[in-house]
């Protein structure tokens, strides 16, 4: 028997009958801090809207961003695209640059791990190196993978994917075989267990009941916060956003009277914690220019292949498809390369929209190092095509997180952006800075399991003012 979200609904109390978000927002504002989000990738900023994004974290860059005292700050650092090793090195990096820049701004400061809503990532390693950087021993872990606006649930601590109206375990999808970040458990306290091998057991596990939130309210979740103890992990039950309203004002109550948290969560929780709506319409103001417009897919979850076969079936683009285990094991790309660029600039510069795509076929690797090395060499080839473009697209579409980022930090140059808010549920809109090579271009990152399979097709047509049915912000 499958089980189904409205009967789940039906079996819980009803929601919390008070919007929180005035409350939230009041309580957080007087406090004077900045919530820090260290996102892996660049999806977290799936559901926030005017508020900057870094890529770099130079001390004095951090000083000058936290010296305006945003009431979010992203810190991207695309660590999902690398070895363990790597990124936990990175997350204690920039730890300690925050640490410092902190301190010089005397800015207090919300930390935030932000992650895959379907439990991919570093975990426990990433948190653990940001709380040895940035002394945050006293800190409770918490754990709020719920992604409202993608259908990610957690219900009696098991993670769920919403899909046509059926909850399905998060390790029975095909995320959970992920060849780097795989797992196979979808309660929430043993996969804790699982991921960090036996160092947090799941039976230590804390959580916040559903229950909990809706009868009890901020204080009963407040109340089981201080409860807590330095170092344990604490998950958070939530089917719509204002189970997190609650929660977030009970731990907000809790940091006053003396607690301390890191967070871990997805992108749903980060605009709550501030007490501002969760995914607002992005307002696109500018008029786009005459050329081509550019969409790269490098995500190969079956989902975006879905989609990019849609947009394609639709006529409207030209199409180049990658062969990555031809260009795996050719190693004179020069000639290839140059005729794939000029190709390129010529469609675009003569108004024509272009999508390029990885063959669909999944590169594999004997490990996880191995896989993530083919994916890093799978990256360098839409750069080299990114990098060599000249002419300016009208807009561009990365789909994929690890796409989205790389993208835009190494082949576009990106130091900084500001985040316009969603063009579709779960799809934000990036406008990048000035010193970007392509200055103030409109830039949609598309994750790779957000949307049906005609939504990438919808947003293009949204962008391109084409006219189709259906084709509304809901």
């Amino acid at each position: 028997m499958k089980l189904q979200l409205h009967n789940i609904l039906k079996s819980f109390p009803h929601g919390y009958p008070k919007n929180l978000l005035p409350t939230i927002n009041e309580a957080y504002t007087k406090s004077g801090k900045t919530i820090i989000v260290l996102d892996d990738d660049p999806t977290g900023t799936q559901t926030s809207y005017n508020v900057p994004v870094l890529t770099q974290w130079a001390v004095p860059i951090l000083e000058e961003e936290l010296a305006r005292k945003p009431l979010i700050l992203f810190i991207l650092t695309n660590s999902r695209s690398l070895p363990e090793q790597e990124a936990v090195a990175l997350a204690h990096h920039i730890g300690e640059n925050l640490k410092i820049a902190i301190a010089n701004c005397n800015q207090e400061v919300v930390v935030v791990s932000r992650s895959d809503s379907t439990l991919r990532g570093h975990f426990p390693a990433e948190v653990s190196a940001v709380v040895s950087a940035m002394d945050l021993q006293e800190a409770i872990w918490v754990l709020i993978p719920a992604f409202i606006e993608g259908g990610r649930f957690t219900v009696n601590d098991v993670h769920y994917i919403l899909d046509e109206g059926n909850l399905i375990p998060v390790a029975q999808s095909p995320f959970a075989q992920d060849q780097a970040f795989g797992y196979a458990n979808s309660n929430l306290k043993e996969w804790v267990e699982e991921k960090s091998k036996g160092k947090f057991k799941a039976k230590d596990v804390v959580s916040v009941s559903l229950a909990e939130i809706r009868e009890g309210g901020p204080e009963s979740v407040c109340q089981k916060l201080l409860s807590c103890n330095s170092g344990e992990i604490c998950i958070v039950n939530a089917i719509e956003t204002r189970d997190l309203e609650v929660f977030a004002l009970g731990s907000i109550r809790a940091e006053q009277q003396g607690k301390k948290f890191v967070f871990r969560s997805s992108a749903t929780f980060l605009p709550i914690r501030a007490g501002i709506p969760s995914g607002e319409k992005a307002i696109i103001k500018k008029k786009f220019s005459d050329n081509g417009s550019l969409t790269i897919v490098g995500s190969y979850v079956p989902k975006t292949t879905a989609q990019l076969n849609y947009l394609i079936s639709k006529k409207h683009h030209f199409a180049l498809e990658l062969d990555v285990f031809d260009l795996l094991n050719n190693k004179d790309q020069t000639d290839y390369f140059k005729g794939i660029i000029s190709e390129i600039n010529g469609q675009i510069k003569n108004g024509v929209d272009v999508v390029i795509s990885t063959s669909r076929e999944l590169a594999k690797g004997n490990s996880i190092e191995n896989s993530l090395k083919i994916h890093g060499a799978v990256s360098r080839f839409l750069l080299l095509i990114i990098q060599g473009i000249s002419v300016r697209p009208s807009f561009i579409i990365a789909k994929g997180g690890i796409t989205a980022s790389d993208v835009a930090v190494k082949g576009l140059l990106v130091e900084k952006a500001m985040i316009l808010g969603q063009i579709w549920p779960g799809i934000p809109v990036w406008e990048l800075g000035k010193t970007s090579k392509f200055p103030e271009l409109i830039y949609i990152v598309f994750p790779g399991n957000v949307g049906e399979k005609d939504t990438l097709w919808k947003v293009f047509a949204d962008l391109k003012k084409i006219k189709i049915s259906n084709n509304s912000f809901t």
